[in-house]
Formats: C-alpha cells, sequence, structure tokens
C-alpha cells in the first residue's frame, strides 16, 4: 500500500501536491487542513484519514477528531496534529502512544519535516513539515512511503517551492 502524508496546508493543496502523491492509495493529514471545503478536495482526490489542528475551525473539527488511530497492512498508526517528539511528546499524545503502542506516530504543527525513531517506544516518529504556503517554513515538504507486509519502505520526501 502506497501513503501520502502530509499537514498544514493552511488551505493549500495544489497540482504539486496531486503530482507528487498521484500514484498513492491514500492520504494521512496530520491537521491544520484549512477548511473543510478543502478536506473534501483532497478526499475526493483520494481517500483520506485526518485529525484536526489547531487552525480548523468547528465545522473541521466535526468531521476529523483529534485523535486517529488506524491499521494499515498490519501497521498500527497513531495520527495527531501536536504530539511533540521523542523525549518531549505532548502529554494527551504520550498516554494515547503508551496506551496504544502505534508503529508509527505521526504529528505536525512545528512546519519542521523529522522522520526518526523513538527507541523508548520502538515507534518511527513521522512530522511531514507543511505542505501548504502558509507559515514560517521556506520549503514546502510531504513525504510517500510504502507499507508491505508490517513493513514500512521506501520512505521518500517531496520538496516544493513555495
Amino acid at each position: 500500500m502506497k501513503i501520502g502524508i502530509l499537514s498544514d496546508t493552511h488551505g493549500t493543496f495544489d497540482a504539486k501536491l496531486e503530482n507528487f502523491f498521484a500514484g498513492v492509495n491514500e492520504l494521512w493529514h496530520a491537521g491544520d487542513i484549512g477548511s473543510l471545503e478543502l478536506a473534501d478536495h483532497i478526499a475526493a482526490f483520494k481517500p483520506l484519514v485526518a485529525v484536526y489542528g489547531n487552525i480548523d475551525d468547528h465545522r473541521v473539527r466535526i468531521v476529523y477528531p483529534r485523535f486517529q488511530h488506524f491499521v494499515r497492512e498490519g501497521v498500527s498508526v497513531l495520527m495527531t496534529h501536536i504530539g511533540g517528539y521523542p523525549q518531549r511528546y505532548d502529554p494527551e499524545a504520550r498516554k494515547y502512544i503508551e496506551r496504544v503502542r502505534p508503529d508509527i506516530f505521526i504529528s505536525g504543527h512545528s512546519h519542521i519535516l523529522k522522520v526518526m525513531h523513538d527507541p523508548k517506544y520502538d515507534l518511527l516518529h513521522i512530522n511531514p513539515g507543511a505542505a501548504g504556503s502558509n507559515g514560517c517554513h521556506a520549503v514546502r515538504t510531504a513525504i510517500r512511503l510504502e507499507i508491505t507486509d508490517s513493513n514500512i519502505h521506501s520512505l521518500e520526501v517531496g520538496e516544493f517551492k513555495r
């Protein structure tokens, strides 16, 4: 299964992102989508699993939860917008991590792309950075990866001009 991971679109999902994600089976969005209309647009492009972020309004929050826990190809995934990083997780995220023990933990919010192993919880932490044009980041980023038979592989980073 090919997966696209993004966050912090802040209302932007353009041809650059569509081209990068053209071959994926599903998109995972770690919040700050920007609007329910944009979420609907993304979901019409590819199946969407998403959480709301701190800039998302009540309409987005009605449709998308704060935390999503799901399994794909035998891999347990936990996603939220404000999650922190290994050794500095947000307290709510840490409680959820300890309860569900995901293989992958995805969060956004910082606009800083990071992919790292967390040895304490034995998980892959992914922050895809910011795919949108608004914010303090100089380069827009997103991630593609594959999951096959409980293995995560072929991770790629896409970088796009603002």
